[in-house]
């Protein structure tokens, strides 16, 4: 059982998309909030062994908006992971938000077998983007980031492990990886997990910044 809460100040919304949660028997939603003050408010409540273990968060809310709460929730609650779902992709709201710490980012209109992926990935210590929304984010650090020189050092990672970095950050959920490289999913795991250690990251972003910077992909 995956435990999760639900930031959104649209009520029409919020219902829409806990109906099609309830699908998911492996989903306990722990509470909702209409934006960030409301949800920081609820955490502080509860008891660590029944916080949420994924948020599910909405961007433009009144009080306090998403990308300022998700700030706030990854330093009181490092553990808890952010998934960003909203209908923005331009690409400021994304480098925001992958800056206040969110594991993923999605649109609203994604199906709901993909946003209960992205809370399965984000739960395994994975990532999660929409395909459009992690090349905007690529596009947005590489035009915002200082060339660099590739060094003997910074090709320590194997091709396996730079294939699969690849994938990665083009946001391939960790099963579709494993199904493209007829590998399973805990081999994926063990991969990313070697290529964090060697490159001296703890998440995909700052795996992706690591990319950019020696033009590993661009």
């Amino acid at each position: 059982m995956i435990r999760i809460a639900v930031v959104e100040d649209n009520y029409k919304l919020l219902q829409n998309l806990l109906e099609r949660i309830v699908r998911y028997e492996t989903l306990q939603v722990v509470f909702t909030a209409s934006n960030g003050k409301d949800a920081l408010e609820k955490l502080e409540k509860i008891t660590l062994d029944h916080l949420p273990e994924v948020v599910l968060m909405d961007i433009e809310m009144d009080k306090m908006n998403g990308i300022e709460a998700t700030a706030r929730i990854k330093e009181r609650f490092p553990q808890m992971e952010v998934l960003m779902l909203t209908v923005f992709d331009n690409d400021e709201k994304i480098f925001e938000a992958i800056k206040s710490g969110a594991g993923g980012y999605l649109l609203k209109d994604e199906k709901i077998e993909k946003i209960f992926e992205a809370i399965e990935t984000l739960k395994a210590g994975g990532s999660l983007m929409s395909p459009s929304i992690a090349r905007k984010a690529l596009n947005f650090f590489s035009a915002s980031l200082p060339q660099t020189k590739r060094t003997q050092q910074e090709t320590a990672l194997t091709n396996r492990e730079m294939e699969i970095l690849q994938l990665v950050i083009e946001g391939i959920s960790y099963p579709e990886i494993g199904e493209k490289l007829f590998i399973s999913y805990g081999t994926v795991r063990t991969h990313v997990k070697n290529i964090f250690e060697k490159l001296h990251v703890k998440n995909k972003q700052e795996a992706t910044r690591v990319a950019i910077e020696r033009k590993w992909f661009w």
